[in-house]
């Protein structure tokens, strides 16, 4: 067994845990599934999915939408920003006009709105404010009224949701000090009473957005192992509503960041909380599973936000490049200047393309998202990313300084420096950038390993590799065959509707195929090693994401151009021919020459081999940590705690 720190889950345990919680099956088709296994099935989001029309529908988004535009023109950011508080009168606004009960169905009091009026409302939020995205969001999309959407009963419904949608703030608690992307950590315990009718909780959750405002709390908590054989077999996780007023829930600590200085961010504790047992969601040990169900349409919320956030660097950027004049001529004339623009727009359009395909199949009910919504929320968190760091350069020394200082010396206070810091967390929250492309890589090999993983897995029975190797024969020769052959390869007559773009359709399909193979030898030459070779997966998720990128563009564009918008076919176009680039790129060095010695001089940097290299520096703070000193020992991190804070947390809420 793998080396652990004490008190913490072995690498077998963890993975038990996680496999656990997984959705074995699919409910639904996926483009991205087929994407993978090297099938370019473009039927599955072509033509572009649209909103049904619901005359009531609209005419109360109009109405909720007119209200918020009115409700954000008039607030000051940079004030929510400077003293690191949201003003309850704004609060209060939201609750008003309904912000706060969006989804929640109008006969419990909500709004009743799609999906896709919520994700819009996000991203207009967002170009103005990310701490209110923060606090709507992260009641919305993973707080209580989604899980209780999709997992509720007809009584918990009727009993929580004219709350929520009055504006009862809800947070969602899982991250520990050692549990975040780890679940199997997790030390906050549930215990049922006697008679079965509650449940007392004991421990404490880090990092709880909205959880030092909320009214109401989604715990997750250890409750009894399951007993197979007499013997316990199986870590259980449930999920509880608990309201934040019961005795025995503190908030501990507020949590104060980088960026999103307004976040209602904070450390719980709960000291022998009674919970009544029918305030337990979905079921028993269902809690984790019913985290990864949520998730995937609440990080939908991220890539329309990255959206918005685009538009507002793009018009920021644009501006300042045709005003700023340097040796004779607007810097956006410069060529240097000028390529940063051209491609902020289409990676612009390219992120609401991305947003708006991921939500409209998240509106059909026959459809599985997990890896859209997956995909949706890297992708566009990076290529977001992007776009702020480039809009910081072009203002140069006013990207950098703050609004409150160019506002005090006569220059309009754009706060490009502001959504520098507020937006380097989404790269982080609701699962990081690496956790992203490990749940992605796992899911696009689904497939294979349910067809052949028992051949070559040491555990499996004669009978299990049998089977396997039945399930080998009847699969492989067909479909390895035809990963060589395909509409691609058929010039003019392929994908001929979409005009322009359709060149690029034919090169996605050649390229899909080429994954799709290019995965299988990897299995054959790695076998089970396979997933331990993350730079390989990676490479293979970028390239998935990057098809996927390019196929949702150019589907938004052929719509947009039948609605008479024939410039969008320009962006899409550019966006294309720079994504093949780094397509052809990641294909070309799939296997990593250097991986391995990459991996070699990390082993040495991490065992002290190369300290010599920080020597000269004042280096760190050696202060103890608080908590250990009352221990009377110094806190030293481990390496699992460091871990823990690089990779993020695929399941907290917000951070």
């Amino acid at each position: 067994m793998a080396e652990h720190p004490a008190g913490l889950a072995s690498e077998q345990e963890a993975r038990d845990v996680a496999e656990a919680a997984r959705e074995s099956d699919w409910s639904g088709p996926s483009f991205v599934r087929e994407l993978f296994l090297g099938r370019f099935r473009l039927n599955l989001i072509h033509p572009h999915p649209v909103q049904a029309d619901d005359p009531e529908e609209v005419a109360r988004a109009r109405s909720f939408f007119i209200k918020l535009r009115v409700f954000l023109e008039r607030i000051d950011s940079d004030m929510i920003d400077r003293t690191g508080e949201i003003p309850e009168e704004y609060v209060q606004d939201l609750r008003e006009m309904g912000a706060f009960g969006i989804k929640i169905p109008v006969e419990y009091g909500g709004l009743g709105l799609s999906y896709t009026s919520y994700t819009r409302a996000m991203q207009l939020v967002t170009s103005k404010d990310g701490s209110l995205t923060a606090l709507l969001s992260a009641h919305q999309s993973i707080g209580l009224p989604q899980p209780l959407k999709l997992f509720g009963t007809a009584e918990q419904k009727r009993r929580f949701f004219p709350r929520l949608a009055k504006g009862a703030i809800s947070a969602f608690a899982l991250t520990e000090t050692d549990a975040g992307s780890d679940p199997a950590n997790m030390r906050t315990t549930a215990t049922p009473s006697p008679d079965g009718t509650y449940w007392t909780l004991n421990g404490e959750k880090l990092w709880c957005t909205n959880g030092t405002r909320a009214e109401l709390l989604v715990v997750m908590a250890r409750t009894p192992d399951m007993i197979v054989d007499g013997k316990a077999r199986k870590k259980q996780i449930t999920a509880f509503i608990v309201e934040a007023n019961a005795p025995g829930v503190e908030v501990v600590h507020r949590c104060r960041f980088m960026g999103l200085k307004a976040i209602e961010n904070g450390v719980i504790s709960f000291t022998n909380v009674r919970v009544p047992s029918e305030n337990i969601l979905w079921g028993e040990g269902k809690g984790l599973k019913l985290a990864l169900v949520t998730l995937n349409t609440g990080r939908l919320t991220l890539p329309a936000s990255c959206a918005g956030g685009g538009k507002a660097m793009l018009q920021i950027a644009r501006t300042w490049a045709n005003e700023r004049v340097q040796w004779g001529q607007p810097i956006g004339k410069h060529e240097a200047v000028a390529q940063k623009i051209a491609l902020m727009a289409a990676n612009t359009f390219a992120m609401e393309s991305v947003a708006e395909l991921a939500v409209g199949l998240a509106e059909r009910s026959n459809y599985d998202i997990r890896l859209e919504a997956a995909i949706a929320k890297l992708w566009n968190t990076e290529t977001g990313w992007r776009i702020v760091d480039d809009t910081l350069q072009i203002r140069g020394g006013r990207g950098y300084e703050t609004a409150d200082s160019l506002r005090a010396r006569g220059e309009q206070p754009i706060p490009v420096e502001r959504v520098m810091r507020d937006f380097r967390i989404n790269l982080i929250f609701e699962g990081s950038s690496e956790i992203m492309r490990l749940f992605i890589a796992r899911e696009a090999v689904d497939h294979h390993f349910k067809t052949a993983f028992a051949l070559v897995d040491k555990k499996a029975s004669f009978g299990q590799k049998v089977g396997a190797l039945g399930r080998v024969a009847k699969f492989y020769p067909f479909w390895y065959t035809a990963r060589w052959f395909g509409r691609g390869m058929v010039p003019v007559v392929t994908y001929h509707e979409f005009g322009a773009l359709a060149k690029h359709l034919r090169w996605a399909e050649r390229a899909t195929r080429h994954l799709g193979r290019t995965l299988f030898h990897a299995m054959a030459r790695f076998g089970t090693k396979l997933e331990r070779r993350q730079m390989v997966l990676f490479r293979a998720v970028d390239i998935g994401a990057d098809l996927f990128a390019m196929t949702a563009t150019c589907v938004r564009a052929r719509m947009l151009a039948k609605q008479g918008n024939r410039e969008a076919i320009e962006l899409a176009d550019l966006f294309c021919r720079e994504a093949r680039l780094r397509i052809a790129a990641n294909f070309k060095r799939f296997y990593g020459k250097n991986d391995k010695r990459i991996y070699k001089v990390a082993g040495r940097v991490l065992a002290g081999d190369h300290a010599w290299l920080e020597q000269g520096i004042i280096g760190m703070p050696k202060e103890s940590n608080p908590l250990a000193q009352v221990a009377g020992s110094p806190w030293k991190p481990t390496a699992r705690a460091i871990d823990s804070v690089d990779s993020g947390e695929v399941l907290s809420s917000r951070t």
